[in-house]
């Protein structure tokens, strides 16, 4: 017992910063340190059935996928995020998805970093919760595409399509406001076409 104790417990203090900001992503920040809580009771009781078949982190991901996506179709959520709902992308420096590539000062491209991000912030939040799931598990949480598979129990070729017409999605907002693009990393990246003009014209 106490060997499974200090089992769990290492898990938990492994994996519970990079769970609670995925389900942060994925519901935003009303829910996710009590879904992260339920995430890893269910992890505590499941680990005496868990015969390694897959990555721990991959059936710990499935968990996680699995709470995030029964809080999404639950009435009180739909209920709760008309006035409340946000994706938290702002302030972890594990973040890739957004970068700002040009000339400005360090204060500058913080305001510019913060517009960005409420940009493309809002258009996941808009996303079904297919296709906002194959995106953070592929661009944020930068898991490969038969990872993913894993985690939610589909396809390869599922997983492809869905990340194919997510990403149409994101691209079609976006380029409307910003200059969408990957960068030399592969990481998805924009520049805010108006605060770059902005910027541009005040050197």
């Amino acid at each position: 017992m106490i060997k499974a104790e200090l089992e769990f417990q290492k898990i938990y203090d492994t994996f519970r910063p990079r769970i609670l900001a995925y389900i942060t992503r994925l519901i935003g920040t009303h829910e996710a340190e009590d879904l992260t809580q339920e995430v890893f009771i269910r992890v505590n009781q499941g680990l005496k059935d868990f015969r390694g078949t897959s990555k721990l982190s991959t059936w710990i991901y499935r968990i996680a996928t699995n709470a995030a996506l029964d809080r999404l179709r639950s009435p009180s959520f739909h209920k709760m995020t008309q006035e409340t709902f946000s994706i938290d992308l702002e302030g972890r420096e594990e973040d890739k998805f957004i970068q700002f590539q040009g000339r400005v000062s360090p204060l500058d491209q913080q305001l510019v970093q913060k517009e960005m991000s409420r940009c493309i912030r809002n258009v996941i939040k808009k996303l079904p919760e297919d296709y906002r799931t194959v995106i953070v598990l592929s661009e944020l949480e930068e898991l490969k595409n038969h990872e993913i598979a894993k985690v939610l129990q589909v396809s390869l070729d599922t997983v492809k399509i869905r990340l194919h017409r997510a990403r149409a999605s994101l691209k079609k907002e976006l380029e409307n406001h910003c200059n969408f693009y990957r960068d030399e990393r592969n990481v998805l990246a924009c520049d805010l076409k108006s605060a770059i003009k902005q910027f541009k014209e005040s050197d």
